[in-house]
């Protein structure tokens, strides 16, 4: 293995990133970046977080929160994503989630040598949908000893004709013409409720999580539904996995306060069904009152119930 280099990184107070070049793919050069935050006290303990879709790891709280808890911290900005974005790139142009996997197997592989032996995978919606296949996909591995997912990305949140005709369309119409541009993303109104020039507590770079997202393209989407396809299907884990998501959905048609109580992105019953037809040697399925779409974000009380529980579930069942 190349030896890395880790520089300070963007958010500073202790993080650091170290480029991960990957092989090259239709689109020319491809990197991710490993972001870490090494702990104060002895451990074999770390967690590797995967961010979602129209996102970037800056989730300083949250990686303090493991810090305090004793797990050295690593994030993964994705191939196609904030750090990792190249100038020739479409952001977040895959066409088969399986293509993270290289980066995950690199950065599993650096924290192994930084004597780490009992590391989680964590993964925020769409995150939490490619750890899940990833874990399905490694079996016997011995880099990762569980999963924790915040809101899983197990299916779109559309009516149900699109899901039945509208969506399997164009995901096919994509394995053609995968760099086809397609009307998609999400109301603006969450990005809003988040940021702290609005009416959020967090900052963040707009350029690389914006309220409205960058455009979809077909083969995305072809990616997106043959992931949904294998966990609709039952994918099979030999790790335990915790799944957290609010205990409630909410479908806003304009800005409120309600933004702040529950999921304006995924449909919680979604989650649920299909997170139950994961077959794991150990699984919690576990909703948060007042939690938003990334349980990190929300309001204090959600978070420290989220933590509470995340931490509980993880002293009982792996460490």
């Amino acid at each position: 293995m190349n030896l890395i280099t880790y520089t300070e990184d963007i958010l500073k107070d202790g993080f650091e990133q170290a480029t991960l070049v990957q092989r090259d793919d239709y689109e020319g050069a491809v990197t991710a970046t490993l972001v870490r935050k090494q702990s104060s006290k002895e451990t074999s303990k770390a967690v590797l977080y995967l961010h979602g879709f129209n996102d970037y790891f800056f989730q300083k709280s949250m990686a303090n929160e493991f810090l305090k808890n004793d797990f050295r911290f690593y994030a993964l900005d994705l191939r196609k994503y904030g750090r990792s974005i190249l100038p020739h790139q479409k952001v977040n142009n895959v066409r088969d989630l399986s293509e993270y996997f290289e980066e995950i197997d690199r950065a599993l592989e650096i924290i192994r040598t930084e004597n780490n032996t009992q590391v989680i995978l964590a993964g925020h919606s769409t995150g939490g949908l490619i750890i899940t296949l990833y874990a399905a996909a490694r079996q016997n591995s011995d880099l990762f000893v569980g999963l924790y997912c915040n809101s899983p990305f197990y299916d779109m949140n559309v009516p149900v004709y699109q899901k039945k005709y509208l969506i399997p369309l164009v995901a096919t119409i994509g394995k053609k013409f995968p760099d086809l541009q397609v009307p998609g993303g999400f109301s603006e109104f969450y990005g809003l409720s988040l940021h702290q020039d609005y009416h959020g507590e967090w900052n963040y770079d707009l350029n690389w999580k914006p309220n409205k997202a960058n455009p979809i393209h077909a083969g995305w989407l072809t990616a997106i539904t043959k992931g949904h396809s294998q966990i609709s299907e039952g994918v099979i884990l030999d790790k335990p996995i915790l799944i957290l998501h609010s205990q409630k959905s909410i479908f806003p048609s304009e800005w409120s306060e309600e933004m702040f109580t529950g999921d304006a992105i995924l449909n919680i019953n979604d989650i649920i069904k299909n997170a139950q037809k994961i077959k794991a040697p150990q699984k919690s399925i576990i909703g948060v009152e007042g939690a938003v779409h990334d349980l990190a974000l929300s309001k204090k009380k959600a978070r420290e119930i989220a933590y509470k529980l995340l931490f509980d579930w993880l002293n009982a069942n792996i460490i």
